[in-house]
Parts: C-alpha cells; sequence; structure tokens
C-alpha cells in the first residue's frame, strides 16, 4: 500500500509593524505603490499593469487609486496603521493615491514630494553657426 503524505502549507510570514512609508511613483505611462517598513524594506507593493490594466488606462486617477488600495490593504494585513507617504512624479494619480490611503483607514503622518528637480538643467545646444 501507498503511504499517503499529507501536503503542508506554508504560512505566509506576518511582519508585525505598525509604522511605515508608502511610496508613490506617478509618470505619464504608469502609477507604482511601493508600501514599506521605517528602514525601507518592502511589505507589499502594486502597479497599475499588475491590476490587469493596459496602455492609456494606466496613467488614470482611477488607476491609482486602485493600485494604491490594494498595496495598503495587503500591507494593513501586517499590521500597519500610520505611514509617510513619499509622492514622486507629475502623473494624474498623485493625489487620488493620497484620497486612496485616507480612505482605507491608516493615519497620515506626513506628505512629501521627492520628485528630481534638476538644478541647472541640461546643457544648452550649440551656438548656430551661419
Amino acid at each position: 500500500m501507498a503511504v499517503r503524505k499529507s501536503a503542508v502549507k506554508k504560512r505566509k510570514d506576518l511582519k508585525r509593524i505598525d509604522r511605515g512609508q508608502v511610496h508613490v511613483h506617478t509618470t505619464h505611462n504608469n502609477t507604482i505603490v511601493t508600501v514599506t517598513d521605517i528602514n525601507g524594506n518592502t511589505i507589499s507593493w502594486a502597479s497599475s499593469g499588475m491590476l490587469g490594466l493596459k496602455g492609456a488606462r494606466k496613467e488614470t486617477a482611477f488607476a491609482a487609486t486602485q493600485v494604491t488600495e490594494k498595496a495598503v490593504n495587503e500591507a494593513k494585513l501586517h499590521g500597519l496603521r500610520r505611514v509617510e507617504i513619499f509622492i514622486k512624479g507629475t502623473g494624474q494619480g498623485r493625489e487620488p493615491a493620497i484620497r486612496a490611503v485616507q480612505a482605507a483607514d491608516v493615519d497620515i503622518a506626513l506628505i512629501k514630494d521627492v520628485s528630481p528637480i534638476p538644478h541647472n538643467g541640461c546643457r544648452p545646444p550649440k551656438r548656430r553657426r551661419l
């Protein structure tokens, strides 16, 4: 007779984290949200493409809301209650992402814009000779 081995399912490790950071990167093509702990270790993340959106729909405010809700709700399973929000980029999903964090019933301690700003810009083209 064959002996059956019972399948052992491994439980997903829950990190007991009450404070964290939400990094929102919005471009004109996509929105990526990463939820980390205070040290920067990733707890959860989501992007518009991961939700099944394609093309021009990935850049919309609706997509940013859905992505942020998914990432924050996944992080709430680990005990997340208070966050700092760091926003980077110039896309349409900046404000809807903040509203989605508020709607997820998480306290917001800080909102900071960390978009890169050029100090002196690119080097201008050579002067035209006639």
